[in-house]
């Protein structure tokens, strides 16, 4: 599994390791000091540079987060609808398949449900198996009713669950769609670098002042995989229309 879905690693790995780094910089300083002030004031030059572009990745690898948070929360939101559409057009199909389809696609969302709230992996793949089989049956149903009577009204079924099976489908590529490794990569060289150049042309290597930067870089890390990790982190996805949609198929 890789680091970058684990949010505290994250933090706690990256602030060993920036605060490792202004350590180094403040070392190499007082091995090897700048000389004169023009070099002390291109360094300053340097050093500005360097956070500002870190600070863009940042805040562009915050936005790609976000995108994908808002993207699970769309399709959640979808997928809620989808399920309760389709349990209103089983109406149309004879009684017989009305009642066996919408037991199907009330223990559907039950797992659909456990699909968004569970951090086990054992039993997200369980529910995946489950997801499949049930969709299975589901569809082996509206597909039976609607060659034995190809009429529009039980096409309405048919296009209902298809919508069913892609929102799942589209929820478990929004789950999958997470921010690349490349990226995680280039924000964290950058952080290091910027990490050696603040020790660098700091004054001392102990006290506050140089544990600011490798902290805050810390927390905008953990924040960005925070939000990027659907399962793993503190900010998820709540499945609050699939909720309500469960509370209302049980009043009825």
């Amino acid at each position: 599994m890789e680091p970058f879905t684990r949010p505290l690693v994250v933090l706690v790995f990256s602030l060993v390791l920036l605060w490792l780094s202004v350590q180094l910089g403040a070392r190499l300083r007082r091995r090897f000091p700048p000389p004169e002030q023009d070099e002390r004031d291109d360094l300053g030059l340097v050093i500005n540079a360097s956070l500002t572009l870190l600070a863009l990745i940042i805040g562009f690898s915050f936005s790609m987060a976000v995108n994908r948070y808002d993207q699970r929360k769309n399709y959640e939101e979808e997928e809620a609808n989808a399920i309760g559409t389709e349990y209103v057009r089983a109406g149309l199909l004879p009684a017989a398949d009305t009642a066996q389809l919408r037991d199907l696609l009330t223990r559907y969302l039950h797992h659909r449900l456990v699909f968004f709230t569970t951090r086990d992996d054992q039993e997200l793949g369980r529910i995946n198996d489950e997801t499949t089989r049930f969709q299975n049956e589901m569809w082996s149903i509206v597909q039976r009713a609607a060659l034995a009577q190809p009429t529009p009204i039980n096409g309405l079924v048919v296009a209902g669950m298809n919508d069913v099976l892609n929102r799942q489908g589209y929820t478990q590529a929004a789950w999958w769609n997470r921010i690349p490794v490349g990226a995680w990569s280039l924000m964290m060289a950058l952080g290091l670098c910027c990490s050696v150049l603040v020790g660098y042309g700091s004054h001392q290597e102990k006290g506050l002042l140089v544990m600011i930067l490798p902290f805050l870089l810390s927390i905008a890390f953990f924040l960005i995989a925070d939000i990027d990790s659907p399962r793993r982190g503190i900010i998820r996805v709540h499945p609050q229309n699939l909720i309500s949609l469960a509370e209302s198929l049980h009043k009825q």
